[in-house]
């Protein structure tokens, strides 16, 4: 086989969203990918999903998104189909998970080679879908921002969403006691992870967590930022850190995007600079990507490894909430904005 695989045209069918819409104004769309440049791959998709970067640029509330019209999709494990000039021609063919940040709503897609981590075998693709930027997320906020050791406790917020019930597993793998909130409908699956659940909604929530750990906590996982950020501050005990990592509680806000994440980041920055043993950050998936890709690399891809692997060896199990096919993303995406299930909402190829 020669260096370059990509001698047939390829049409790719692709969701696009136009602008701030309803998840019924996105639309589908139809080209011919180009041909795959040196270094770059076609990868076609096998799994993407919904996840709240997703629904977070539908109200262009996102950071960081790119201007309108755009194609949406955080991350997909697709196969190989075709390869660009000097990309090994060995990986047609093969199966790989690769972070996107968007793009990965579409059949077939144009991604970097040195992007892509394998797939094992004995993991399907929409079991290693609900793991790439979940997995990478929760066990680097576990294990490299947080590093809480075995015997620790922690709590995790929205615990059955697609990183809470993947960073409760892994905690629980690594020995430590996990308290995670959620609506009550998702107790019993949580409790079956070996989780101690408290209802989200419950007016004396932080009481309560502060009943099951009085002697604080060794780190919270905060994905809702807001006015609640104060009270999972005051859960961690001396040592311990809170990790934020989202401002849900703003995603129904109107205007700047960028207020909410700035105004926590302050708090944040403040709380980091006192002197009482406990520390406060907010987690950036992308941190070190501009000024250091080729260690970001292979962080992700080692990371990522390691939670693939736990999938495949059955200590971790995929969350899966819902599969849907690509021509039925606006209802993936209702779904997933429901706030009624638990795990990933996941988007398949279709017929």
């Amino acid at each position: 086989m020669s260096s370059t695989t990509a001698a047939a045209t390829v049409t790719a069918t692709e969701i696009l969203l136009p602008g701030k819409v309803e998840p019924e104004g996105l639309q589908v769309r139809t080209h011919e990918l180009p041909a795959p440049a040196a270094g770059q791959v076609v990868l076609r998709m096998d799994a993407t999903g919904v996840s709240f970067a997703e629904q977070q640029m539908r109200r262009g509330k996102y950071f960081d998104q790119p201007p309108f019209p755009f194609v949406p999709g955080y991350d997909l494990v697709g196969t190989v189909t075709a390869t660009g000039p000097g990309t090994d021609p060995g990986l047609a063919g093969r199966r790989f998970a690769a972070v996107t940040k968007t793009g990965a709503w579409a059949s077939h897609l144009l991604v970097d080679a040195a992007d892509l981590v394998p797939v094992p075998d004995e993991v399907s693709a929409t079991a290693a879908e609900t793991v790439i930027v979940n997995g990478i997320t929760a066990w680097q906020m576990l294990h490299r921002t947080a590093k809480v050791r075995r015997g620790g406790t922690v709590v995790v917020l929205g615990a059955n969403g697609g990183v809470g019930s993947t960073l409760a597993q892994l905690a629980r793998h690594a020995g430590i006691t996990v308290i995670g909130t959620a609506s009550p409908r998702h107790h019993a699956a949580l409790r079956e992870l070996g989780v101690t659940p408290v209802d989200y909604r419950d007016p004396e929530l932080y009481a309560r967590l502060r009943e099951l750990a009085p002697d604080g906590v060794d780190a919270v996982f905060d994905h809702v930022g807001g006015p609640g950020i104060e009270d999972s501050w005051r859960l961690v005990r001396r040592g311990g850190t809170l990790v934020s990592y989202g401002t849900a509680a703003s995603k129904d806000e109107e205007g700047s995007s960028q207020l909410p994440i700035l105004k926590l980041f302050a708090r944040l920055g403040a709380w980091n600079a006192l002197p009482n043993g406990r520390s406060a950050g907010f987690y950036n998936f992308w941190a070190g990507k501009r000024l250091r890709r080729a260690a970001w690399q292979r962080r992700l891809a080692e990371d990522l490894t390691q939670v693939l692997r736990l999938v495949a060896d059955g200590t971790l199990t995929a969350q899966i909430a819902a599969t849907f096919p690509l021509a039925d993303t606006a209802a993936a995406l209702r779904l997933a904005e429901s706030g009624t299930v638990a795990g990933k909402v996941v988007i398949v190829p279709g017929a």
